[in-house]
């Protein structure tokens, strides 16, 4: 089968995407931004002037949104970032948990966070964030994680914006990313 793909620019940096089939109705371009250094300190730079600024800490869930989280910390002059796991790990104690669904995970998961992360921002502002926004579940997930943790949310900020959630007012992202057909 010939491969297909999509080129996308943002903050600067132009990637090549491969589209990928995740149902026999959909395709989307698979955007990783794990090694990819450049585009994630660039994209975090300019995250960082359109978030709310009074966020005392970022979350994100794990695994592609950690480097972005790591590097809009750093340049909003944070300290600490959450990072919601999806396992518990034996450092973890007494964790809270919500399930979650997105786009490219088969199945419901669940995210978890620490008694010691769960203190650190009760009563605390948090911006969410993730690499993409698609569906939106992850971002629910994280965001009735964050309320259970006692968090206020003060906003839900990615990278891209894919498909019908490029049309969302509710949310911060740079650059949209289009849904594909399946071949």
């Amino acid at each position: 089968m010939k491969k297909r793909w999509y080129e996308l620019t943002v903050a600067g940096c132009t990637r090549r995407l491969p589209i990928l089939n995740i149902s026999d109705t959909s395709a989307i371009a698979a955007f990783v931004i794990l090694g990819d250094v450049e585009l994630t300190r660039r994209a975090a730079r300019e995250l960082s002037l359109k978030v709310p600024q009074q966020a005392a800490y970022i979350m994100t869930a794990e695994t592609k949104g950690i480097p972005l989280a790591a590097a809009l910390a750093e340049c909003m002059g944070h300290s600490r970032y959450i990072v919601a796991r999806k396992s518990v790990k034996a450092y973890m104690e007494d964790p809270i948990w919500v399930e979650d669904q997105s786009i490219t995970t088969q199945g419901k998961q669940r995210l978890y966070l620490s008694s010691a992360d769960v203190e650190t921002i009760s009563g605390k502002r948090v911006l969410l964030v993730d690499d993409v926004i698609s569906t939106g579940g992850s971002m629910r997930a994280l965001a009735e994680l964050a309320q259970k943790a006692g968090a206020v949310s003060v906003g839900q900020a990615a990278i891209l914006a894919e498909g019908k959630a490029a049309q969302r007012k509710d949310i911060i992202f740079l650059e949209t990313l289009p849904l594909f057909s399946p071949l």
